[in-house]
């Protein structure tokens, strides 16, 4: 991966000392050599100057700003403004913008922007608001429309060439060890609506005799032949059938079970949105975040689902399904 010399990288001023902008300095932190650089948080408690949050310092107050911005000469501007929408300067903000020679961003949207997710535990109800009233053009509702015919189409290819592979597989699964071949399971979809999905066997018959567990690496309740199909997504091929009946589409958020979505919507903030559009074989979350099976993967996975949800198009399509044949193809970059 290219990294950028420190003088070509972006240099960043963060309006903000709260969780948000220590977040927003910790993920460019994260993403270090990859095109910014954060000088320093600005906040409006003196108190705070000259103390470190994470690493970079609060380098001065919102009245010292016009000057701050003369001396540090910062290419962007990240505003956080849960903490200061009443106290930022944006007179100052607006003529800054409108010299073309500095970015001036909302926090939100540059959080977005750099990690391809949405922060759930930022994300505001002003901003939900923002997405219902967006206008739907007619390019929107044409490609929602083709959407379904790609997905009819994408599901009788991927039976026709994973048949005789599900055929193969069912004969190592019964050869292996008693039970069904294929495992249905229920799950939630669009709109909360429950259905059967489909998966050939990788665990013991008996695996969930004691209830409901989420399933994780190393799982002692996963076959031989199961770990084999699981790496490489082979038990996953019969939700081409759920996609042509219309359940499921080929891109979107992971069907999670009934059981563990009551439990997630309780504990993460906006879960249920991921059920605004139809569940996927993929999605934006599989090929951007490693496998996981707990709240706090949940919640990160959440975060990638809504910015799924918000930004989807064909363009995105075409990368999600890029990614995921990498990813089938030579495994997760952890590094990603």
């Amino acid at each position: 991966m290219f990294h950028y010399p420190s003088r070509l990288a972006e240099r960043v001023l963060i309006l903000g000392t709260d969780l948000q902008a220590v977040t927003i300095a910790r993920e460019i932190m994260r993403r270090r050599g990859q095109g910014y650089e954060v000088i320093g948080f600005v906040g409006h408690d003196l108190a705070l100057v000259g103390q470190s949050l994470i690493n970079p310092r609060v380098i001065g107050v919102m009245d010292d700003l016009e000057e701050l911005v003369r001396r540090r000469r910062p290419d962007r501007i990240v505003v956080a403004l849960s903490e200061l929408r009443d106290k930022a300067p944006f007179d100052l903000l607006l003529r800054l913008k409108s010299c073309d020679e500095i970015q001036v961003e909302e926090a939100s949207r540059f959080f977005e922007r750099l990690t391809g997710k949405i922060s759930a535990e930022h994300l505001q109800p002003w901003q939900l608001w923002r997405l219902v009233f967006t206008e739907t053009g007619s390019w929107t509702r044409l490609y929602r429309r083709l959407r379904r015919v790609f997905d009819v189409v994408s599901s009788l290819i991927g039976i026709a060439l994973s048949f005789p592979i599900m055929v193969l597989t069912a004969v190592a699964i019964r050869i292996e060890s008693p039970g069904p071949v294929v495992y249905t399971q229920e799950r939630v979809g669009l709109g909360g609506r429950k259905f059967i999905i489909f998966k050939l066997r990788s665990m013991q018959s008996n695996a969930e005799a004691q209830g409901p567990v989420w399933a994780c690496e190393n799982d002692p309740r996963v076959t031989r032949v199961g770990r084999i199909i699981r790496r490489l997504h082979i038990d996953e091929t019969p939700q081409f059938f759920n996609i042509l009946r219309g359940e499921m589409s080929l891109i979107g958020p992971r069907p999670e079970r009934p059981e563990f979505v009551e439990r997630l919507e309780e504990r993460i903030p906006y879960y249920s949105e991921r059920h605004l559009v139809k569940p996927g074989l993929t999605g934006w979350a599989q090929v951007s975040y490693p496998y996981g099976a707990s709240f706090e993967d949940a919640r990160e996975k959440l975060q990638y689902d809504l910015y799924y949800i918000k930004n989807q198009s064909p363009l995105l399509d075409a990368v999600i399904l890029l990614e995921t044949a990498r990813v089938v193809l030579f495994g997760f970059d952890h590094d990603k």
